[in-house]
């Protein structure tokens, strides 16, 4: 089992560098609606839909990312019309900071085509979306985001198994400790101060390392509970993985199920101070 995720984490890892750094924009735009259309074929086993319900929600999402990205200039150079993507982030940020947590301790469910559709909707279309944004912005940006997520999933890891002893969440994800979060923020802080120094060399205020602490600990925190979500979700569905498309990794949603929460926050962010 390790072996195997090994090949297929290079595998990944090597397909989407070639992607980032190689593709034209309308291509990346595609290849982000296609990443969409499996996470939305996923999440519809994960919200129990019919496979009739599962294909027509994933078309509909991928179609939803490919719509909205040419409207607003994401297929091409340059982006025109910025608003619905600070629209859809906002919507997002929304979704994870203020309902997430109470729907965790509730442990909600989503039942019908109309309530996937739309939880679906919010869930992934502004990751997909805050993909082809920053690659736009940069291949460089678009891999210091994804990065936060991997730096925190592997701090997190090595943390909780050398000194996890609480339980973070027993009823939606056994594994997952206190010790293993803390050394999740401890990691990201660290790389994400060498990032940012590395790709933006800002002349560094109080205020500023202040602004800056306090973000990559907020992203650190959504990236647990978008792994949390997914957990709880997994589990009222039955399920181990969201798919088998992945061999050692599950499916599609269970590799970005932290990206969904983060990456909307990164794209606002970048909507505000990245020229």
């Amino acid at each position: 089992m390790l072996k195997t995720r090994i090949i297929t984490a290079v595998l990944l890892l090597g397909a989407l560098l070639g992607a980032v750094f190689y593709l034209s924009p309308a291509g990346w735009l595609l290849f982000c609606a296609v990443v969409c259309v499996a996470a939305a074929w996923e999440w519809g086993a994960l919200t129990r839909l019919p496979r009739a319900q599962r294909v027509a929600l994933a078309l509909f999402l991928g179609a939803a990312c490919l719509l909205v990205g040419l409207a607003t200039g994401l297929g091409g150079g340059q982006m025109r019309a910025p608003w619905p993507l600070a629209g859809l982030y906002l919507l997002s940020a929304s979704f994870w900071l203020i309902a997430l947590p109470l729907w965790l301790r509730r442990k909600w469910q989503v039942s019908g085509l109309g309530a996937a559709a739309a939880v679906g909707l919010i869930v992934l279309l502004p990751p997909a979306l805050a993909l082809a944004h920053l690659r736009q912005l940069g291949p460089w940006l678009l891999l210091a985001a994804l990065a936060i997520c991997w730096v925190a999933d592997i701090a997190a890891y090595f943390s909780g198994r050398a000194f996890g002893r609480r339980k973070l969440a027993p009823g939606i994800s056994p594994g997952k400790t206190w010790e293993g979060v803390y050394g999740a923020v401890a990691g990201v802080l660290v790389y994400g101060f060498i990032a940012i120094t590395w790709l933006f060399a800002p002349a560094w205020t109080p205020a500023g390392l202040l602004l800056l602490t306090v973000a990559l600990v907020a992203l650190t925190g959504l990236s647990v509970v978008g792994d949390l979500f997914e957990s709880l979700l997994k589990r009222q569905a039955g399920l181990k993985d969201s798919g088998k498309l992945l061999p050692g990794h599950g499916g599609v949603l269970d590799r970005i199920d932290s990206l969904t929460s983060t990456l909307p926050l990164v794209g606002l962010a970048a909507l505000w101070f990245v020229r």
